[in-house]
């Protein structure tokens, strides 16, 4: 089911809830699930040649990042006008619209929020895509994303053996293959027969990986009194549903939050009868949190697939970057490499607190666009 909104002056929405129906799915002992997503374009009447993926942080959705991606597209468009820049805004399992999907089943942690990205794109039958940007718990997914699209997990997890080098390789721009099109195969085949003869033509399926204000290590264990591990604790305090947003918003701030993260918290009720409700799962998304806070990536950062820049957006007041933390992310964007690695690169957004988007989304935008414009 798609529905095209007018959201302002050129500027088009697309949002999709979907399950997947392609055949080549019932292999699965389950049936695939596929989460939410929305897509931002600035203009339909021309078809997209870019497209990023913007996965955002705990307790969120696709549609907190909606201004900053039509922001994101428009500034892009206007830079170079044959640039046409897809953003698919997608919700995360426990999270948005995806809450309330059946199908996707536990573990939830980063791992399978990241198989959900590969799920999603297979679905689809879509390339994969040329940016992945993530915000906080999303940063985490993004990274695992990356390691797992380097080591070809997606492919080697899916049921048919020919979807493993799609998973690993790009199609050809000029080409728009089905999965199982007798063509989709031979290119496969040749591309895999080059790989065995020791071609180095092949390169990453996307080039650019935006983390944004997430630790990429294991978060210290003494580090456990931060704004997000407060704000979860107070939600857990909190009865299942609440009398208003305006209550929420008054309670979040007599306890001490700010006005406009209180605001963001509010955003995420949905009205149920004469009450409001939370738009995401509340236990699940605390698993999730857990595993965030588990998960470590410094060896992905420490060898970055070739031809990709990893960049790190570190926000100014953020509360969860220790100091040696910093210093090695530093050492290793210092760092000379050679043609066979990829880069990292760190950038401090000013004035801004961990809610990036809500802080300071001009600063963000002129940091993002040129790693975005430098593909186009």
């Amino acid at each position: 089911m798609a529905r095209a909104l007018r959201n302002q002056p050129g500027f088009y929405l697309l949002t999709r809830f979907l399950n997947s129906s392609s055949p080549a799915f019932l292999a699965y002992r389950r049936w695939l699930q596929t989460i939410a997503y929305e897509e931002v374009q600035v203009s339909t009447e021309r078809p997209y040649n870019s497209t990023a993926f913007v996965i955002h942080g705990l307790l969120g959705s696709g549609r907190n990042w909606r201004s900053f991606s039509r922001n994101l597209a428009a500034t892009l468009s206007n830079s170079s006008p044959s640039s046409d820049w897809r953003m698919v805004l997608v919700d995360q399992r426990n999270h948005g619209s995806s809450a309330d999907l059946e199908g996707l089943y536990p573990p939830h942690d980063i791992v399978n929020a990241a198989q959900d990205m590969a799920n999603l794109v297979r679905s689809q039958g879509w390339d994969w895509p040329d940016v992945v940007m993530g915000h906080s718990l999303g940063g985490k997914v993004a990274l695992q994303f990356a390691e797992s699209c380097a080591r070809g997990d997606y492919g080697e997890s899916a049921a048919l053996p020919k979807q493993s080098l799609w998973a690993i390789l790009p199609a050809p721009s000029n080409k728009k293959f089905h999965w199982m099109d007798a063509e989709f195969v031979e290119y496969c085949y040749g591309w895999q027969i080059k790989q065995k003869k020791g071609s180095n033509n092949h390169e990453d399926n996307w080039e650019q990986l935006l983390v944004l204000d997430s630790v990429p290590g294991k978060v210290n264990p003494e580090n456990s009194d931060g704004e997000v591990e407060k704000v979860l604790e107070t939600l857990q305090n909190l009865p299942s549903s609440v009398p208003s947003r305006k209550w929420l918003v008054n309670h979040m701030m007599e306890l001490g939050f700010s006005k406009s993260l209180a605001d963001w918290i509010g955003s995420n009720l949905k009205k149920s009868g004469e009450h409001e409700t939370w738009a995401f799962n509340l236990e699940g998304a605390v698993e999730m949190f857990n595993s965030y806070r588990e998960m470590d990536y410094w060896s992905l950062l420490e060898n970055p697939p070739q031809g990709m820049e990893i960049t790190i957006v570190r926000a100014e007041k953020s509360d969860r970057w220790d100091p040696d933390v910093i210093q090695r992310l530093e050492t290793l964007a210092a760092r000379q490499r050679n043609a066979s690695e990829g880069t990292v690169s760190v950038h401090l957004l000013p004035n801004a607190g961990h809610w990036v988007h809500v802080d300071n989304p001009k600063g963000l935008l002129d940091i993002v666009a040129p790693k975005l414009a430098s593909l186009g």
